[in-house]
Order: C-alpha cells, then sequence, then structure tokens
C-alpha cells in the first residue's frame, strides 16, 4: 500500500502517528519523511515489476523439490499468499568489497533488501517463519564494524511488521583470523568467529519445538544427573526444583550454535574442482539449515531458499522429507549445486555427538609486559611480524578489507 502523498485528510491521532514513526527513522519532517516513503515505494514497485517479466528456469526436479535459474522475486510473485512455512537463507552480506556472488554495498543493503522482504512478509504463513543468516562487515580502511546487518533486522521488524523470535549466532571453530590486517598484522582486534542468525516470524507465536534439536548433555550435567540435585533457591533468584536432575532426552540448545564448516574436500567440491566450476564461497554447514528446519517445520511443509548458491538448503530439505524450493541467478553456481542432487551423491546430514572446547582467553597470567599498540593501530608497524602465519595471506592491503569467508 503507497504512503499517502500529503497530510490533507489525516487525523490529529494519525498525523501524531506520523510524526512518530518520522521520528523512530531519524526524519524530524513528517513531509521529508512521506517523500522519502513514496520514492521507497516507487523503487519497489519498479523493482517488482522488473522481476515480474524476467525469465525462470525449472532446471531440475527432485523428489521433494526444484532447482530454478532466475531473480527470487520473480519466483516469489508467482506464488500464493502464506503458502510458505519456513524460508532459510543466506543472502549476499553487505560487504564493502564486491563479490563474485552479487553482494550489495552495506550502506545500500536495506534498499536492496526490502522487495524481498515485502514478497517474504506476504508470502509467509501465519505460523512460518524466516531465518537470515548474514554475517557483519567492516567499515572500510579502519577496524570498525558496519552495522548494516541490525539495520536490516531493525527495518524487518519495524517496517515490515515481523517478530524477533530469537537471535542465533553461528561460532564457527574451524573460522581462520580475518581482516588479516586487524587481526595478525596490527594485532588489534580479535577475530571475529560468528554469523548472526535472525529468527523472524509474522506473529510472535510461529510453530516451533527445541525437542528436536536438543544437544548431549556437557560433562558437568553428567555428573550432576549421576549424584542428584537437591532443589534450592540461587543467588540469582532462580528457584530450581529436584526436577531439574531428571534425565530427559537430551539438552536444551542455546542460541550459540558451535557447527564447524570444515568440509573443503565434500563431494560438491570435488565436483565442482573436477568440472571447472566455481564453488560459491559463502555456503554454510549443513546442520545450520537442519537445526531450524527440524525445530520449525514438520515433514512436508514448504522451505524456499531464495538465495540457495550451493542448495544446500534444499539437499537438507531432500533428506528430512520437507517440500522446497530454491533460486539462483548464476549458472555456474546452479551447475556446480546438481551435484547435490545425482544418484551417487552422498548425504549431507551426519549425526553424532560433535562437541567443541572453547578456549577461554588471559590462559596466559600476566602479560603486562607487552606494550599496548600506541596509537591504537592506525599505522602499521615499518617491518612484518615475523610470527604472523599463512592466514596473514588475505591481507590485500593496509585498509584490511579483503574478506577471509573460510566456509563449507
Amino acid at each position: 500500500m503507497p504512503p499517502p502523498h500529503d497530510l490533507q485528510g489525516l487525523t490529529p491521532e494519525a498525523l501524531a502517528a506520523f510524526r512518530s514513526v518520522a521520528n523512530t527513522h531519524a526524519c524530524p519532517e513528517v513531509m521529508r519523511y512521506l517523500e522519502q516513503m513514496e520514492q521507497r515505494h516507487s523503487t519497489i514497485e519498479a523493482t517488482l515489476t522488473e522481476a515480474r517479466h524476467a525469465p525462470l528456469y525449472s532446471v531440475q526436479r527432485t523428489t521433494h523439490g526444484t532447482l530454478y535459474e532466475g531473480n527470487a522475486l520473480t519466483y516469489m510473485q508467482q506464488q500464493t499468499a502464506g503458502s510458505l512455512d519456513l524460508i532459510m537463507t543466506s543472502p549476499p552480506f553487505g560487504l564493502v568489497r564486491k563479490k563474485a556472488y552479487g553482494n550489495a554495498a552495506a550502506e545500500e543493503y536495506c534498499d536492496w533488501f526490502r522487495p524481498f522482504a515485502m514478497e517474504m512478509y506476504r508470502l509467509l504463513s501465519d505460523t512460518g517463519s524466516l531465518v537470515i543468516d548474514i554475517g557483519g562487515s567492516w567499515e572500510k580502511g579502519q577496524p570498525t564494524r558496519s552495522l548494516y546487518h541490525y539495520d536490516l533486522l531493525v527495518m524487518l521488524v519495524r517496517e515490515f511488521g515481523f517478530y524477533l523470535c530469537l537471535e542465533h549466532y553461528w561460532f564457527s571453530p574451524s573460522k581462520l583470523p580475518s581482516p588479516a590486517e586487524w587481526v595478525t598484522i596490527r594485532r588489534i582486534r580479535p577475530k571475529d568467529a560468528v554469523n548472526c542468525v535472525w529468527w523472524l516470524s509474522k506473529t510472535p507465536f510461529p510453530k516451533a519445538s527445541n525437542k528436536r534439536v536438543l544437544s548431549p548433555y556437557s560433562d558437568s550435567m553428567e555428573n550432576l544427573l549421576r549424584k542428584g540435585y537437591e532443589g534450592r533457591k540461587r543467588p540469582s533468584g532462580h528457584d530450581i526444583s529436584e526436577r531439574f536432575s531428571e534425565r530427559q532426552q537430551g539438552a536444551i540448545p542455546s542460541n550459540l550454535l558451535a557447527i564447524a564448516n570444515t568440509e573443503s574436500s565434500s563431494h560438491y567440491s570435488a565436483y565442482c574442482r573436477e568440472h571447472g566450476y566455481p564453488i560459491h564461497p559463502a555456503r554454510f554447514p549443513a546442520k545450520l539449515p537442519e537445526y531450524f528446519i527440524r525445530m520449525l517445520t514438520d515433514p512436508g511443509d514448504q522451505v524456499f531458499d531464495p538465495f540457495a548458491g550451493s542448495f544446500l538448503t534444499g539437499r537438507v530439505c531432500e533428506e528430512l522429507g520437507r517440500k522446497w524450493a530454491g533460486t539462483e541467478v548464476q549458472r555456474d553456481y546452479i551447475q556446480g549445486a546438481l551435484s547435490r542432487f545425482a544418484p551417487d551423491a552422498p548425504n549431507v546430514l551426519r549425526y553424532d555427538k560433535t562437541t567443541y572446547a572453547l578456549p577461554g582467553p588471559c590462559a596466559f597470567g600476566n602479560t603486562d609486559d607487552v606494550p599496548l599498540v600506541p596509537d591504537g593501530g592506525r599505522h602499521r608497524a615499518n617491518k612484518r611480524p615475523a610470527s604472523v602465519d599463512a592466514a596473514d595471506e588475505d591481507a590485500e592491503d593496509e585498509t584490511g578489507q579483503k574478506e577471509s569467508r573460510h566456509e563449507l
């Protein structure tokens, strides 16, 4: 629905509401805000109209789904409102440098994403969920972070009416230090090892069950279960009952998802190398979509990945008996993805009780003899430290903006 062209005919209550919304978006003048909204609406409509007439090709049908070549907006506009139970995706990240997989610049990211958000909201069922895996970005030329992925989250909630069910953080133990310029050369930032994963929905109560995604008990919990637990109130005020020591099927997982991304020798990667297809550089591990698909959908539900890349979400859906569709605009990536659905393709889901030990920091006692970088790392040291390892080869220049996405 387009915004009003002016303030004529608005009730005092409506005008006050517009002023409140305009102030929320850092625009104190209501008319200026309406002009921005009208321009934004026109841009969205133009983008959707262009996509509506773009080609869309069904590349391959599988037992449960379809691989499509084309714009996700083209596909989405052909679907019935409320027909999707889960949208599980990792859109191109808003990086400072352009990537082969078609990312938008960080400052333009929300404008680029709005047409997708509009269609996502229309297509999701009232009990469905939207899950977005999105990595962070560094500001150009300095060791500070962009807020684009948080801006995206705020936009989805405030502009489109999504609810944030729970933010998750995907921790990849195998991720190498990057950007090397700030982490391993100037040594002024810790390594970034997490992606944000936004779980959103159209209502506060989408269908879900954490009983489907249980983790193994920790060693300390196993010890407590053996010895028993005397119920009492903790200093925090939590009243822990004796039932706390009753063994269940497993532990409720936290929203920190520790999943290594180390399948560089996978069937998919080997196929791409053998046939000369590019390996998609921005893939998440199978366990990440598995977690959300199991927790948020039933067998036979409809799942969609608008930025399918190597179609890993589709492959996971195939193994879990969910109906699915995925779209990808780059044909070379689709050609490699077809290997996931070949008759000899191995399953990507593995059922093991993998645990990761997360070492704590400050493990070497008094380190005050190590001087702090006096200028905060503004200038690179003249001599490259001998201790810099091979990961530093990701450094492209002094801006530290060559992103290193060592993933699946």
